[in-house]
């Protein structure tokens, strides 16, 4: 999460980036972003905000390879989840269904099964993980509970 990604893109290719996901919100000019990665021949994802609308990027969908949607309001670790984000995302899979979709943010062991059946291809793990004096039991968990979805 950066304002500004556009500062950063050959920075992130010299790194060895196969994919750079950036915020809608970020930028007043999200096409021109998408355009800079695809010319660093590196795929693009488009993060938005809680609040975004999917009718705000309907138009940028096309042009990138995944969407990823933040179920908590960016900035803090730890923030708490919001479920109508789920909601979201099962409107977006109609409209697209074949748009590699992530999840980020506020998911736990008493969610994350829900999430799975949301329509996701990917989900992202921060506290649930890093703030467990295990981290690798709990990943075995939420990876079970995903597998028994």
């Amino acid at each position: 999460m950066v304002l500004h990604p556009e500062n950063c893109l050959e920075d992130f290719r010299r790194a060895g980036a196969e994919k750079i996901v950036f915020h809608y919100e970020a930028t007043p000019e999200p096409e021109k972003i998408i355009k800079q990665i695809r010319k660093l021949g590196i795929k693009v994802g488009l993060a938005i905000n809680p609040e975004t609308s999917i009718a705000a990027i309907t138009p940028l969908v096309k042009k990138v390879d995944s969407v990823l949607f933040l179920s908590v309001h960016p900035g803090f670790y730890g923030a708490a989840f919001i479920p109508e984000v789920l909601d979201k995302i099962a409107a977006f899979r109609k409209v697209f269904p074949k748009m590699e979709i992530g999840i980020d943010g506020g998911v736990k062991e008493d969610n994350i099964v829900k999430i799975a059946q949301s329509g996701v291809d990917v989900i992202y793990i921060g506290s649930a993980l890093f703030r467990q004096p295990q981290p690798a039991e709990a990943y075995k968990r939420l990876k079970a509970l995903v597998g028994n979805a």
